[in-house]
């Protein structure tokens, strides 16, 4: 279980929850323009924009959860199991293996608008990583500052839909999550005049009823709501700091406590990680589930012309500011 988000004060950030049980020890890595990529089918790319994410290095691959380029283009993979729908080579089109997409994506497009020509002759394959890395089963979400789309391969085909709330979680797929906010159109962030019956006086006993109904769980149609109830009733100024807080304010009013989805004997969901890039400045900020403290790599301190990979290691322990 994931969630995406993006936010738009004066600069555009993007990011998102990863939920699983167990990590793959990921990292943040910066690929550099001129490191080489080798696709499954669509040939080598000696140069490329440059790309800053969370990714799981494999034989010096970077395998990308999610990440933005140079260009401002942000792009996350979040699990659609069920319903993700991978094929073999077809004659005539782009044939891009999944584990490979948003590498794919972020190396060639510099906005949402490239992106969706990118896709219109893809075909996405289902051919493995490694035997020991099958296709993961994944949807996932484009953005920039002009807007956002959502990328699903299912069975009846590739579709694209825009996103106009700039929020993806997993399943169910992408047109049922925005259809369910149909049933929390009574929300609102001021509380409202009581409409349960004409006549009869019930009193505003707290601050925030108006947004009695906001579903509490933890499932991924639940957390839809939540998320897009919390982003766009967000109010935040300019600066960075004070985005990048509120970024990571959004993505926690849907962490997933460990403990609280327990799928067999003392293993359970939780967020691993959450992130949050400011995609203009090339900055990605994370936190783990272990370590509140918000930490930052910048791609422009690195020497985004070379050919090597940066990678660094998420830091994971809990680090606490002692004021005496």
């Amino acid at each position: 279980m994931c969630t995406a988000v993006t936010l738009k004060t004066k600069d555009f950030y993007f990011g998102r929850n990863l939920d699983y049980s167990f990590s793959y020890n990921e990292e943040v890595v910066v690929m550099p323009r001129r490191h080489p990529l080798e696709f499954a089918e669509m040939g080598r790319l000696d140069e490329h924009h440059a790309i800053i994410g969370t990714a799981f290095v494999v034989n010096g691959t970077p395998l990308y959860y999610d990440g933005v380029n140079d260009k401002g283009l942000g792009m996350a993979g979040l699990n659609f199991v069920g319903n993700a729908c991978y094929n073999p080579h077809a004659d005539g089109k782009d044939n891009v293996a999944q584990y490979e997409l948003i590498t794919y994506i972020l190396s060639r497009c510099a906005s949402v608008e490239e992106a969706k020509n990118a896709l219109s002759n893809m075909n996405i394959l289902n051919t493995p990583f490694n035997e020991k890395l099958p296709s993961a089963q994944l949807h996932w979400i484009i953005a920039d500052k002009r807007g956002s789309i959502t990328v699903e391969s299912v069975k009846e085909g590739l579709l694209v839909y825009d996103n106009p709330i700039g929020v993806l979680t997993n399943n169910p797929p992408f047109p049922y999550q925005m259809f369910y906010l149909n049933n929390y159109r009574n929300l609102s962030a001021v509380s409202a005049e009581s409409g349960f019956a004409p006549g009869l006086k019930l009193d505003e006993y707290s601050r925030g009823m108006g947004a009695i109904g906001l579903p509490g769980d933890i499932s991924s149609q639940s957390r839809f709501v939540r998320a897009a109830f919390t982003k766009l009733n967000s109010v935040c100024g300019e600066g960075e700091k004070e985005s990048v807080s509120q970024f990571f304010h959004i993505l926690h009013s849907v962490d997933n406590v460990r403990g609280c989805c327990r799928l067999k004997e003392d293993e359970y969901e939780m967020t691993i990680y959450s992130s949050c890039c400011n995609a203009d400045k090339g900055i990605y900020y994370y936190t783990t589930y272990d370590n509140h403290q918000i930490t930052g790599v910048d791609m422009h301190h690195t020497d985004l012309d070379g050919n090597e990979i940066y990678r660094y290691p998420f830091v994971k322990g809990e680090q606490i500011n002692m004021q005496n």
